[in-house]
């Protein structure tokens, strides 16, 4: 910033301060009175071509500052009226010329300048200035849920919801100053009367009593002197409280108050017909000059035949088609066509969790939930689209992926979700927890403190969705990372580790590759969050081999330490293993295919394994414990296909991804069964 910018506002107060006690000459007060009222036409011009009150902000303090450089000029003015019977030029010619040299004529012009701004402008906007104030902090909270709701339904961003934020706090502010500012104005307009009248009496006593002039002198050198500086110091004064008036009622707007002005009133024909032909019809009434009125009606009639009316532009519009995007236009449905990644439907009687004002929280919790998720995952899931739908049944919601319904659940009002072994006393409708298939029931609010006395777990309709919602969006990460996701990723990579980007794509992987691996870890709820970690061990491994399955290996070997860290319990890791036999078969039965490394065994082993897995899965997870499967490294991927389709929720871990574990506990041991002819599984 210039220096001189900066210092000239503080050394400008101080120098009005020292006006007050220092003499000035008169040819600088007319300089300075010149300065007062060409600034005060200036603040005038800016509060009309200004869009919206914020885009004056500092209009409330450039109040205070001109009201107190307008007093300190009254201050030297009234010290030179007194004391040399001159006060400059230009106060001469307002007590002389302007005025006519009347002292009477002065007086009652000042008087009505005074009524204008006192008793109509001033009043006026203090009084819109006190209820915009009001409204503005009255409305601050229901803006700031909108623009939660706009950045939740992905409408904005963050940066934009920052900046609206703070937009809404500076309208608040400023029309709190505004409020202050308006008490500014209405005491100088009693401070201008109080300072004439002082000036009136002090130049009558000064012409009389000390010069011994007689009272038609004394009148004609010092009172008309002190009308002409009440007039200076009024017509700056007038034009400050005309903008304040603009400022205070001036709506959020496009265009400057000219330009709206104009627009609005020759937006149609008729109110300038009317208005015409009333001013003609006036001059029917006798004894009226028929010439002013035939000359106003004739302007406004002129005026209404030059301009369109909105109902032609709309006819042209029609007329035009080409103007206005067709209905079946490419942009048209390309816009309609368009999915939503991720989207939560509500019935028409559940809208009340999204409602702020009935205290319903479900955006915010879903906002918290993609925070959460990040820091999970590694990635940014989109936002999550939130409406309503009247073809869904009462107290039902809906999780779509891609448009299309992936699952669906139960949260009717006035319930809440009891979750235990000690509900079946309890009133409600029996269900099952959406997660984890517990049995659960629906119980009336009221009861919630009896359910918990009773031992039961109890959770709110909202907490049910976002668990729900939560657990969907673990299952689909991999679908929900598109290409563009990955870019975004690699180049936040980029920032810090440019090295590390730029020796692996796209010299050795594409895009599309590096999406392929990262989409493989998701799928096994493998987090990406170290991304550094995973290109580096992709360059390694891309070097020699571009193989999917090995490269993920790689990827997982990298993040060996953090793989068994989300299923530990106390450092405890609950592990289910296969027979030495049954593994050393599989080992024996591995293929390659195009899908990757897949596993071949007779169906009633694969059968007998899959029933197996599923039943010691549910065994530890009724323990409240987390069972993992673990194998040789060699055939983790292909028994991770293998177990994918019946026992999804189980995690497959290599022997020496087991390093974070202190312990390892047995969760079960699959045994073989006789074999039989073989059949590829998995693939």
């Amino acid at each position: 910033m210039n220096p001189l910018t900066k210092l000239g506002v503080p050394v400008a107060i101080v120098f009005i301060v020292v006006m007050l006690v220092v003499p000035l000459p008169s040819m600088l007060l007319d300089l300075l009175i010149a300065l007062n009222i060409t600034g005060a036409l200036l603040v005038l011009m800016v509060a009309m071509f200004i869009h919206r009150p914020l885009d004056f902000a500092a209009f409330p303090s450039v109040i205070l500052v001109m009201t107190l450089f307008r007093l300190a000029l009254n201050v030297s003015a009234t010290r030179l009226v007194l004391l040399d019977g001159f006060a400059g030029k230009v106060i001469d010619t307002f007590g002389h010329f302007v005025v006519g040299g009347s002292l009477i004529v002065g007086l009652i012009v000042f008087a009505i300048l005074l009524v204008i701004q006192f008793v109509v402008i001033t009043n006026g906007a203090g009084r819109v200035a006190e209820v915009g104030a009001r409204f503005a902090l009255d409305a601050m909270p229901g803006k700031q849920m909108a623009i939660d709701a706009d950045l939740n339904s992905g409408l904005i961003d963050e940066d934009e919801a920052r900046r609206r934020r703070a937009e809404v706090h500076a309208e608040a502010d400023f029309h709190g100053a505004m409020d202050g500012a308006s008490k500014f104005v209405k005491g100088d307009a009693i401070a201008a009367i109080m300072i004439t009248l002082v000036n009136l009496i002090g130049g009558l006593a000064v012409g009389v009593a000390q010069h011994g002039m007689p009272l038609g002198d004394a009148v004609a050198t010092y009172s008309l002197l002190s009308v002409g500086d009440g007039l200076v110091s009024q017509i700056p004064a007038l034009l400050l409280s005309v903008a304040t008036g603009l400022v205070v009622t001036r709506a959020v707007a496009e265009e400057d108050m000219g330009t709206d002005l104009m627009r609005q009133i020759t937006a149609r024909k008729t109110p300038l017909r009317i208005a015409g032909f009333g001013a003609i019809g006036i001059c029917l009434v006798p004894g009226l000059p028929k010439l002013p009125f035939i000359i106003a009606g004739g302007v406004m009639l002129l005026a209404s035949s030059r301009i369109v009316d909105g109902n032609d532009e709309i006819e042209a519009l029609d007329t035009h088609p080409e103007t206005m995007p067709a209905p079946d236009s490419a942009e048209q449905l390309a816009a309609e066509i368009r999915v939503d990644p991720l989207g939560l439907e509500l019935s028409a009687d559940l809208i009340d969790l999204v409602d702020a004002r009935s205290g319903g929280d479900l955006l915010d919790r879903v906002k918290a939930l993609r925070r959460k998720i990040a820091g999970e995952l590694g990635i940014v899931i989109p936002p999550v689209r939130t409406r309503d739908s009247l073809e869904l049944p009462p107290g039902t919601y809906a999780i779509t992926l891609y448009g299309v319904e992936v699952a669906r659940g139960e949260a009717p009002r006035g319930t809440m979700l009891a979750i235990g072994e000690a509900i079946s006393s309890l009133p409600g409708q029996v269900t099952r927890e959406p997660v984890f298939g517990l049995e659960a029931k629906w119980i009336p609010t009221e009861m919630r403190h009896q359910a918990e006395g009773a031992g039961a777990t109890v959770v709110d309709r909202a907490s049910v969705m976002t668990t729900h919602l939560a657990d969907i969006v673990h299952q689909n990460a991999a679908h929900l990372l598109g290409r563009e996701d990955v870019r975004l990723l690699t180049d936040v990579v980029k920032r810090s580790h440019p090295a590390v980007v730029e020796e692996l794509t796209p010299t050795q992987l594409s895009l599309g590759e590096v999406q392929r691996v990262l989409k493989a870890l998701l799928d096994e709820r493998v987090p990406i969050r170290d991304l550094v970690r995973i290109l580096e061990a992709l360059s390694v491994r891309a070097s020699t081999s571009k193989d999917l399955d090995g490269l993920v290996e790689s990827a997982r070997a990298a993040l060996e330490p953090a793989l068994a860290a989300p299923y530990l319990s106390g450092g405890t890791l609950h592990a289910i293993t296969f027979d030495p036999v049954l593994e050393q078969r599989l080992l024996e039965g591995m293929r390659q295919t195009e899908q990757g490394a897949t596993v071949v065994i007779d169906p009633e082993t694969a059968q007998h394994v899959l029933l197996t897995l599923a039943h010691l899965a549910s065994a530890a997870e009724n323990q409240n414990v987390q069972p993992v499967l673990v194998c040789a490294p060699q055939i983790r991927a292909a028994v991770r296909r293998f177990v994918r389709a019946a026992v999804d929720r189980l995690p497959v871990l290599g022997y020496t991804e087991l390093n974070a574990a202190r312990t390892v506990a047995s969760a079960g041991v699959v045994s073989p069964l006789g074999a039989g002819h073989e059949l590829v599984v998995g693939a």
